[in-house]
This record gives structure tokens, C-alpha cells and sequence, in this order.
């Protein structure tokens, strides 16, 4: 006799290498769940938030470079993965979604639960089908695991749970061999054209992405030979900014004053593997050059003089030997210098020392980074702790950082950390939450002890949508549903069972912190940090001036002056 669809399911997932799947059960998953305890091989992870399942799996095919699963129930089981999935899709990690529906018979009646899932998420995927008929097995599936792989980024297979049950037709066969990816090369001729400009222009910048995955050296080298300063955006910044001696970090939002500045003053721009949103971080007046591996990615939030398609490694490695070495470094130089200027500026900020007894979040990054092991994988929330991360944490080629920069959902950091911790167990894990954040999704702290996962989490407890309040300040308006009421989150993690710590005077911290991370097991440290905390975008735009100086003629005029006395205070007086 014949598998039924969900033994297939789950013997050609082993076959495939998955470990674990990512989710919550329930009646229409349970041909697959009672499939997955009979062969023993696949662990069932059940989390509290389908969310936090999708983000999870995330941050395994990240750490792990292979394909990872979470699965969802029909109707609101399966709705409660897209927020997670839409961040897998725009990461580019490759991500298996089971959608499970409602009973074949019922679709379309407006039966209890009812959606249409193969519409739902077919935005945040690069394959969506509904296996309505055994026969579409397993080609379905295969499909789904090649296209994953293949194009990084996300499956979704919708399948009504008594499909699940029935017979495999005959015959089926347990064959899939996993792809790799390919070498992707650009035309010789555009290289060609490419070397041409590099070589009569003597001003030239790189801005790295993500897509500088395995390219490092590559980069180092090009932007040698053409004394090149080297700008990442925030997905480049694990595989582009250590040992790097043309570096002059950051640009965007959160970025460094010196990235902005060596793109404002350059000739040609040279865009590799991102896709940096900001139009108005890109200079004028340059010629602009952006190579990636997606088409879909070329020119998208910039005209372009030239595009090339082809992964970043092999694109530079036919580059290399077309450049003419250049003598003129002037350009190089300062851009180096700016960034010096800058890095000291942002030290300042990370000091102990505050004049007000404050604990400035910039100096928690400062020591999480320096007692932080050389391998440790951090994510960090949306919003404020992506700025501290982004800024003070220093990649060394073994560490990782997960966020969700493309996407820029809340409430990443914790499931993500759960993800990453169980895909790696023998790294250190450490998230980096907004106390906003982390409440949206703070169930799922649970799921650190019913699997005995034993990640760190870090809350930089404001009280406060601290970006949020941000952007309305510079905005010039007045907030009031920024606060939030915080309870102790440490007593919180104390009784669920995972050690807590809590500090609120920085002579406390650097000790605690030693600790926390020293603790054999999960652990949370609640820090409470200046809740005023001004995050300066590189570019400071007459529109955010203006509206910052009309933030504060209201506040005067609402008669909440106390809140400039407390901004003053927390930024100036160090």
C-alpha cells in the first residue's frame, strides 16, 4: 500500500535534510503531525505565534544556509505566518510554508475558517500552489523545495487536510536531488564597459549589500586597486565591514555621516548586491552602476548608467583583471578621515559616564559587543536597537546579525533568536529588544523554556516606541501613544522559569552583563535606558530641522516643556 500524502511529505523532507519544523499543530495539520511522529526523524517545534514560527525559520535557513519549514493550520493558523513569511521573502532565505486548508468539499461554501490562502500569499512568495488532487503529487512538492532553493525565498504549498490523508498515487518515487545555486556571470561586454568607467573616473565608491555574501575579499581588492571607500548598507554590514581598510561604514537613516559623505562626493557609485531604498541618499550628480544577481532588483529606486546581472563573487573575479591600478588616493584618504571623525563622535556617546545617572542604550551595545563571543549571532528588534546593533557591533566574518531590514517588522528579535539558537545550539544567541517589540510577541518567551532553549534576551526598556517618537519629533508633532507601562520584565522571566536580571544605574551594568551572558541556560536582562534618546539621521534635511523646532514650540506651548528639559538632558548633558 501506498503512503499517504503526508507520510510522502514528511519522508521526502527528511530525505531533503530538515531537522525540525516550525509551527502550530491543529485538525487540519494532523495527517501531518501524526505522520511526522511515526517516522521519528523531523521534529515537531511548536511555538506560541505562527509569526514567531515564520520569523524562526527565518533565522535557521539563515544561520544554517539551508532550506528550513513551518506550517501553519487552516484559516487563522496559516494568516498568522505572513508577517513572518513577507520578512523571509524580502530577506531572501529559503523557506518552505505549508499551508493547511479546509476540508476540499467545503472550499467555497464559506465553511468555518474559510480564506483562500493560495491568493493570500502569493505576494510574499516565489511559488504558491493549492494541491487539490493527489495526483498532483509529488511534482508539487519537489517543485516547491527546487523553486525555494533555487530562488531564495519562499514556497508555500496549500493543501486541504483530507488531501493530506489520501493515497500517494501509484508508483511515487522518494527522488529529489537538492540543487545548488548557479555562477551567475554578466556579459563580457558590460564587464568590459564597467572596467572602462572605473578606470576614467578617479572618485569612485562601493555601496555593499547583502548580496556581498562571500564576496568580501573580492570587494577588498577592487576597491584597493581603485582606492575606493567602501560604504554598506545595513544588510552588508556581516559581510563587508571587517578587515577592511577602505571602510567608511553606514549609510541610510541610521547609517554614518562618513557613508553619506562618500557617496554625496563621488563620480561613479558602484551599487553591489543591494537594493537601498533611499532616494535621497544617492548623490546627484554621479553615475551610478549596480550589479545583482535579481533582475528585479536592478534600478529599482535609482536610474542606473549601467546594470549588470551576476552574483557579486564571480562578477568582481572578471572585473579584476580588466582594472588599472590607481595612484591617486586623495579622495580615499578623507573619505577615511570623515569616517574617523565620525566613529569618534559615536564613542563619546557609548561612555559609562552620565551626568544624569542615566544608562544611554549606546553604552549597553558598547558592552554587549565587547563581552559578546567572537561567533555570537544577534538580532535585534525594529526601530531603536537595529540603530545601537547597526552602530556598535563589530562583525569579525564569524558573527551574524538577523533583523528584519528589508521588511522592518516589529517584534523580530525574539523569534528569530529562537530560531537561530536552535539551528545553532553550541553559538551564543543574543537578542536585542525594544520593549515594544518584545511585549508584541512575548508569549513566545515560553517557547524558550518548553524547548530548553537557552538564547539571551536583551530589552533596552524606554517605556516607549523610541523610533516611533523619533519620527514624530522630527515630523513636529506632539506624541502621546508613544509611552508605554511597562511591568518588570525580569520578575516576568524569574517566574516563568528563565533567570532574570534587571539594571537601572550604569556602575550595575558591566557586571551584570558578564553575568548574564556567563549563565548556563536562557536569560533575560531588563536594562532601563534614557528614554529621550535622539538617533541623528547622517543627513539632516531642512524638513527635519523645521519640524523638529516646531516639535518643541508645541510642547512649550502645550505645557510640556519638561519633556525639552528631559531631551536636553539626556543628549547634551554626557
Amino acid at each position: 500500500m501506498n503512503d499517504n500524502i503526508s507520510m510522502y511529505f514528511a519522508k521526502l523532507l527528511e530525505k531533503v535534510g530538515i531537522k525540525r519544523i516550525w509551527g502550530i499543530t491543529g485538525d487540519s495539520l494532523n495527517g501531518l503531525s501524526d505522520s511526522l511522529e511515526k517516522l521519528n526523524k523531523i521534529k515537531w517545534i511548536g511555538t506560541r505565534h505562527e509569526e514567531t514560527a515564520a520569523f524562526a525559520a527565518g533565522a535557521d535557513a539563515k544561520v544554517s544556509g539551508e532550506i528550513a519549514v513551518c506550517a501553519g493550520s487552516c484559516g487563522p493558523g496559516n494568516l498568522h505566518l505572513i508577517n513572518g513569511l513577507y520578512d523571509c521573502q524580502r530577506k531572501g532565505v529559503p523557506i518552505l510554508a505549508i499551508a493547511s486548508h479546509i476540508p476540499s468539499s467545503e472550499i467555497g461554501s464559506g465553511y468555518f475558517q474559510e480564506t483562500h490562502p493560495q491568493d493570500l500569499f502569493k505576494e510574499c512568495s516565489i511559488f504558491c500552489e493549492l494541491v487539490s488532487n493527489p495526483e498532483q503529487m509529488p511534482n508539487i512538492l519537489e517543485t516547491a523545495i527546487r523553486q525555494a532553493i533555487l530562488k531564495q525565498g519562499v514556497s508555500v504549498i496549500v493543501i486541504p487536510g483530507d488531501v493530506m490523508l489520501n493515497p500517494m498515487p501509484e508508483n511515487s518515487k522518494l527522488l529529489l536531488s537538492k540543487p545548488s545555486l548557479p555562477k551567475v556571470l554578466p556579459d563580457e561586454h558590460d564587464i568590459i564597459k564597467l572596467a572602462k568607467i572605473l578606470n576614467e573616473n578617479e572618485k569612485i565608491t562601493f555601496l555593499c549589500g547583502a548580496g556581498c555574501k562571500n564576496a568580501h575579499d573580492e570587494v577588498i581588492k577592487v576597491a584597493q586597486l581603485l582606492n575606493a571607500p567602501v560604504v554598506h548598507a545595513l544588510g552588508g554590514k556581516e559581510h563587508i565591514e571587517w578587515e577592511n581598510p577602505n571602510s567608511v561604514g553606514m549609510t541610510g537613516l541610521i547609517g554614518y555621516e562618513s557613508g553619506y559623505y562618500a557617496m554625496d562626493n563621488s563620480d561613479v557609485v558602484l551599487v553591489l548586491g543591494s537594493t537601498f531604498p533611499y532616494k535621497a541618499f544617492y548623490p546627484q550628480d554621479a553615475r551610478i552602476i549596480q550589479i545583482d544577481i535579481k533582475p528585479e532588483s536592478l534600478g529599482r529606486h535609482c536610474q542606473l548608467d549601467l546594470a549588470l546581472i551576476g552574483d557579486i563573487k564571480a562578477s568582481l573575479e572578471m572585473l579584476i583583471p580588466k582594472i588599472d591600478k590607481k595612484e591617486n588616493n586623495i579622495f580615499i584618504k578623507s573619505a577615511l578621515k570623515h569616517y574617523k571623525n565620525t566613529v569618534e563622535k559615536f564613542d563619546k556617546l557609548a561612555s559609562e559616564n552620565s551626568k544624569v545617572g542615566l544608562i544611554h542604550p549606546q553604552y549597553l551595545t558598547k558592552l554587549i559587543n565587547k563581552y559578546a563571543s567572537d561567533d555570537a549571532i544577534f538580532s535585534c528588534d525594529v526601530g531603536t536597537p537595529t540603530v545601537w546593533a547597526a552602530r556598535y557591533l563589530d562583525m569579525n566574518g564569524k558573527r551574524k546579525l538577523i533583523g528584519s531590514f528589508n521588511h522592518g517588522s516589529m517584534a523580530n528579535a525574539l523569534p528569530q533568536a529562537i530560531g537561530a539558537k536552535v539551528s545553532s545550539p553550541n553559538k551564543e544567541v543574543i537578542a536585542l529588544c525594544g520593549d515594544g517589540g518584545f511585549a508584541m510577541l512575548m508569549g513566545d518567551f515560553l517557547t524558550l523554556i518548553q524547548h530548553k532553549i537557552k538564547a539571551k534576551i536583551v530589552i533596552y526598556n524606554n517605556s516607549s516606541l523610541g523610533f516611533v517618537a523619533i519620527e514624530m519629533k522630527a515630523g513636529g508633532y506632539l506624541y502621546e501613544n508613544t509611552d508605554l507601562t511597562n511591568p518588570d520584565f525580569s520578575a516576568i522571566a524569574n517566574a516563568a522559569g528563565v533567570k532574570g536580571y534587571k539594571v537601572e544605574k550604569p556602575e550595575e551594568l558591566e557586571s551584570t552583563i558578564k553575568d548574564f551572558l556567563k549563565y548556563d541556560g536562557a536569560a533575560l536582562l531588563d536594562v532601563t535606558t534614557a528614554k529621550q534618546e535622539l538617533t541623528m539621521p547622517p543627513k539632516i534635511t531642512f524638513e527635519s530641522a523645521k519640524g523638529f523646532g516646531i516639535y518643541m514650540l508645541r510642547t512649550i506651548i502645550n505645557g510640556k516643556g519638561d519633556e525639552l528639559v528631559e531631551v536636553a538632558k539626556e543628549n547634551l548633558l554626557r
